[in-house]
């Protein structure tokens, strides 16, 4: 597996490159943030330098996109990472010119919610940092700029906390893209412990939570994460988060014919919600 030269920081290239001068290093780093896709398209580097590059680590990127599906208003990409395991990312496009990229965390998914199907999958690994920003880069290859950043693809966020922030903070870095947190939404199915640190850690992302159901036991035969984290601590969890953070928790509901759909369901929902 080739680690991606977009989970190294500026000073990490400086040995990682192996280029003859230190500050080569950042060159390369703000071709990274362009979105650069060869070596040989920086040219602030001597041909030596690129030529060697190109035989070190062949492409700036780790991975690939395979395959590319159009659907209306969104484009749905296939990515190959370096060890050959496969992932989804998608752009959105709201019609009045703001521009969404959808991204995974994850290869396959943990957490088996009954109405997805990354779940099917079964969990084959974490994303790495890099891997997660060249999902960004792929997408941005496509069109304009993206506008907005939702963890809404493969896998559960924050069960790979630590490489989701270090993405999330590349974003924001003011010396690349520059990204608003409050332009990235991270979406959980209730992992209580990733919610806590968001809190602690004081990250200002917004935060979407899939509910499905306001009663635990319908939950948890569609959400098994309810097995674990009940819907009675999920909400104090989340109460204390929107208190900490000033600013309103999403909520994600997905309608399932006969199941969540009734009077009842709906009850169960507002009572949550109060």
């Amino acid at each position: 597996m080739t680690e991606s030269l977009y989970s190294k920081t500026k000073e990490e290239l400086k040995d990682t490159l192996g280029l003859e001068k230190a500050f080569k290093a950042s060159i390369v780093y703000d071709a990274l943030t362009k979105g650069v896709k060869s070596f040989d398209d920086i040219t602030s580097l001597s041909l030596s330098e690129r030529e060697y590059l190109k035989e070190k680590f062949k492409s700036p990127r780790s991975s690939e996109v395979l395959k590319m599906e159009e659907e209306d208003s969104s484009v749905k990409i296939l990515i190959r990472l370096s060890d050959g395991m496969l992932i989804e990312a998608v752009r959105l496009s709201d019609g009045k010119g703001r521009e969404t990229a959808c991204l995974s965390s994850q290869v396959g998914c943990l957490m088996g919610c009954a109405f997805c199907r990354t779940g099917e999958m079964g969990f084959k690994r974490n994303l790495s940092k890099g891997e997660i920003i060249e999902e960004l880069f792929h997408l941005r290859d496509l069109g304009k700029d993206i506008d907005n950043i939702v963890f809404m693809g493969m896998g559960e966020p924050l069960l790979n906390y630590d490489e989701l922030i270090g993405a999330i903070h590349y974003f924001h870095d003011p010396k690349g893209l520059n990204m608003s947190y409050r332009r990235i939404t991270v979406s959980t199915c209730g992992i209580i412990p990733g919610i806590r640190r968001l809190r602690d850690e004081n990250i200002p992302v917004r935060l979407a939570v899939s509910l499905t159901s306001g009663d635990e036991y319908t939950r948890a035969e569609i959400m098994p994460v309810e097995r674990r984290y009940h819907l009675r601590h999920l909400k104090t969890e989340l109460v204390s988060y929107q208190r900490s953070e000033g600013k309103r928790v999403t909520i994600e509901y997905t309608m399932i014919k006969g199941v969540n759909t009734d009077r009842h369901s709906a009850v169960l929902l507002k009572d949550f919600l109060r």
